[in-house]
């Protein structure tokens, strides 16, 4: 994956969200759960690392948008 950059976090309350796990529907629940509660720009695909098992998924958070219930 590229590296996180200062505009991916230029200010307090976003989060770079980065998710290592089994296999992409792990990933994805996770995803899920967090996007119930704040803003995300949510990711569509994971990707491999060579020679390491399962996948990883990143994607973008901000805790100042909440969402409501």
């Amino acid at each position: 994956m590229d590296p996180i950059n200062e505009t991916h976090v230029n200010r307090p309350g976003l989060a770079v969200i980065e998710i290592a796990g089994a296999d992409d529907s792990t990933v994805f629940a996770i995803q899920a759960a967090l996007a119930a509660r704040w803003a995300t720009a949510a990711a569509d695909r994971t990707t491999r690392e060579v020679g390491q098992p399962g996948v990883r998924l990143r994607y973008y958070l901000d805790l100042y948008q909440p969402l409501d219930s």
